[in-house]
């Protein structure tokens, strides 16, 4: 079997890993330079590929004619995508013999677009998976070859969770490639409620103090380390929280108020947030306990804007 690969993060790295290991002819990996301004926390299928002297290029666009013949001459029996970040024209999709598949980070229909192991949490799934699925022009809509589910717990953060989706990644190429290979996989139409989702910004990370105490800690937890972070504001300065636990006591102070400082722990529109891991702007990252020993700040009001 003959494949050209578009991927990138450590899901393309391990399903990159899954086709070699298989046997399968990878022509060439099409894949993103490093941004500067991001932490490449992940392994990168690049280096896969060059310890096996796979072919790479990094084009922004694939207009170009060269590239587009390029995949042509390579004949590719399959094209896949693992965590490619542009889109894929539909005249490059049209080169495979059998088929270009993607592989999604989420269980469609549901969660179809960008970011979906942030949008999960924030939304406070308790499942979601990875979907191999046929491209279309539609983003994420094209039929499901194979699917895997994964349960999300509560202690599971953005980084957990995206970890257990590249184990469920890998295991889901290993168990259809023989398919793949010998014909015998399934094509199924998506059915049942679809939802899409956009891409995320450092300013979504914004704590609204009105929401209540299981929305924020969802929220902080699917911007967590390696992403830019959940914040809030005291008097103009940011204050990052990286790791918090909600409370079920009620409460009664108004939203965002410090109502203890040992345990840190806020007021929210219906609960309280206790804070585990902060960092105010400019200083280290730390625990709560050592914040608060530098930092005296109980009955103060977070929230507002810089």
């Amino acid at each position: 079997m003959k494949a050209v690969v578009f991927g990138y993060q450590e899901i393309g790295y391990v399903c990159l890993e899954e086709l070699l290991a298989f046997g399968v002819q990878v022509s060439c990996l099409f894949t993103h330079e490093d941004d500067p301004h991001e932490e490449i926390w992940f392994r990168r299928p690049v280096t896969v590929a060059r310890k096996h002297n796979i072919p790479v290029y990094t084009p922004e666009t694939l207009k170009d004619e060269k590239w587009i013949k390029l995949i042509e001459d390579a004949a590719p029996d399959f094209i896949f995508s693992f965590y490619y970040r542009n889109m894929i024209s539909k005249r490059v999709l049209d080169i495979p013999r059998v088929a270009a598949l993607n592989l999604h980070g989420s269980l469609l229909p549901k969660f179809r677009g960008r970011a979906p192991v942030n949008w999960v949490l924030v939304a406070g799934e308790s499942q979601t998976g990875v979907t191999l699925h046929e491209m279309v022009e539609k983003p994420d809509a094209g039929d499901i070859v194979a699917q895997k589910k994964i349960e999300i717990a509560l202690e599971d953060d953005v980084y957990t969770l995206y970890m257990k989706m590249t184990d469920a990644a890998r295991q889901l190429m290993k168990e259809t490639l023989p398919k793949l290979v010998d014909g015998s996989f399934v094509k199924t139409s998506q059915t049942g409620m679809s939802s899409y989702f956009g891409g995320r910004k450092p300013e979504d990370g914004l704590i609204s103090w009105q929401q209540n105490a299981t929305t924020l800690y969802n929220l902080v937890r699917a911007v967590t380390h390696p992403y830019p972070g959940a914040f809030t504001y005291l008097g103009g300065k940011k204050i990052f929280v990286w790791k918090a636990h909600p409370e079920n006591d009620s409460g009664s102070a108004i939203p965002g108020k410090i109502v203890s400082s040992r345990p840190l722990t806020v007021s929210t529109g219906r609960g309280l947030l206790k804070l585990l891991r902060v960092q105010w702007e400019g200083e280290e990252e730390m625990d709560a306990e050592a914040f608060v020993s530098i930092h005296s700040i109980e009955n103060e009001i977070l929230g507002g804007s810089a």
